[in-house]
């Protein structure tokens, strides 16, 4: 049971690395947010192979490590752990890939797009938060739609060749 734990955390730490230094070099505004399609992709993976409460603390570390390096904003918060949240409990009940992926894109874009409007008016100020209700689920959207297609593409892959089922066979131990 120890070395699952210490494979989890390991993988873990790892997919947080990837999110982070992938959203250094792939991450591009749209209007007010910083969209990083990697961060969703790791939820996704995350999901899959750790379960939701990794893949909720996952987003939650590198989003911070992410507004404390300067390469995302307190929306990175919102927009990765509602996502990470409802795709790992998709993946947890049913055990699809295509599913899992619907629920990030609604997670991130739709529930961490209305959640990033009181964020908006903590850190913007009441004028900028006006448009904040409706502005972040586009953005959000596009990063969450990106990340799910590339993860998407992944995932079958390691599917068809039956290493995803090993590899989640070896940390279910």
């Amino acid at each position: 049971m120890r070395k699952t734990n210490l494979q989890k955390l390991t993988i873990a730490a790892l997919l947080c690395a990837v999110a982070v230094v992938g959203s250094i070099f792939v991450s591009f505004p749209v209007f007010s947010s910083k969209c990083a399609p990697v961060q969703h992709m790791v939820n996704i993976l995350c999901a899959v192979l750790l379960g939701p409460w990794y893949g909720v603390a996952v987003a939650f570390v590198a989003s911070l490590l992410r507004c404390l390096l300067g390469v995302g904003t307190a929306l990175a918060f919102p927009g990765s752990m509602f996502g990470a949240l409802l795709c790992g409990l998709m993946y947890w009940k049913v055990k699809r890939i295509l599913p899992t992926l619907i629920a990030e894109v609604f997670g991130t874009s739709i529930l961490g797009g209305l959640c990033a409007y009181p964020v908006s008016i903590l850190l913007a100020g009441a004028n900028a938060a006006d448009v904040a209700f409706t502005a972040y689920i586009l953005p959000f959207f596009v990063s969450t739609a990106g990340g799910a297609i590339i993860s998407a593409v992944l995932l079958y892959a390691l599917q068809r060749t039956t290493v995803l089922h090993s590899m989640q066979a070896r940390l279910s131990r």
